[in-house]
């Protein structure tokens, strides 16, 4: 423990002079390239969360998604403040269980679990990180390299500890499976904590979501709970 916050406290200042040295090569003109990758992860983590897992949520239990988005106001707010799946965990738990109506047979199982090898929002960060280096560097990429990098990147995402930042420390398996230098990680890192933040709010969602198709599924879901207008995450 020592150790971690000795690397926390020297952490900002790496960065720094990893973004300096960027900017220092590649001049200002990286801003807008960047920006537009920031944007663009921000968008399509935003779309995932609101639009895929409510419709898988519809389409395999039924259920109002707007009852479930509101209902996972607290976790997502949490999961966001923390960027951590795995401190999210017992919030991400009751959530599950108080609000949703899901038993704790199913929720203490798949909450986890998800929180372990769910992080498709790493995923969509990695592969749009990698093909932004890609570009920033001037490598053009191969349909089999494509393909690796979206296998690689699901891969790794599983693999990723639901701590702050290990996405980027993941990413690292995607750019060396297709030749990058792993220092053009650099690029990214000094925006990655908001988008971090995102993509765990992004993450604690799916798994909700799954949670509750499973709880369907197994007959472990409690619907009037689900409706439940007065949950204490909305008071």
């Amino acid at each position: 423990m020592k150790l971690v916050l000795i690397l926390i406290e020297l952490a900002p200042y790496g960065v720094f002079c990893l973004v300096s040295r960027t900017f220092a090569t590649q001049g200002f003109e990286a801003i807008w390239p960047l920006a537009k990758y920031f944007f663009l992860v921000v968008g399509v983590l935003i779309i995932h969360a609101v639009l895929t897992y409510p419709l898988l949520l519809k389409f395999f239990t039924g259920l109002s998604p707007l009852t479930f988005l509101r209902k996972m106001r607290e976790a997502q707010v949490f999961a966001f403040s923390t960027a951590s799946s795995n401190a999210t965990i017992p919030v991400t738990l009751e959530t599950a269980e108080r609000d949703l109506g899901v038993n704790n047979s199913i929720a203490s199982f798949t909450v986890p679990l998800g929180a372990t090898i769910n992080m498709d929002g790493t995923a969509i960060m990695q592969g749009a990180a990698t093909i932004f280096i890609a570009q920033a560097y001037g490598f053009d990429l191969t349909l089999g390299n494509l393909m690796t990098v979206i296998l690689t990147a699901t891969l790794a995402s599983i693999g990723t500890a639901g701590v702050p930042s290990a996405g980027l420390i993941m990413l690292s398996i995607v750019l060396i499976q297709i030749g990058l230098p792993v220092d053009a990680i650099a690029i990214i890192w000094g925006i990655d904590r908001l988008l971090d933040m995102l993509r765990t709010a992004v993450n604690i969602t799916g798994d909700a979501t799954v949670t509750t198709i499973v709880g369907n599924w197994e007959g472990q879901l409690d619907r009037d709970t689900f409706y439940n207008p007065e949950s204490s995450s909305q008071e």
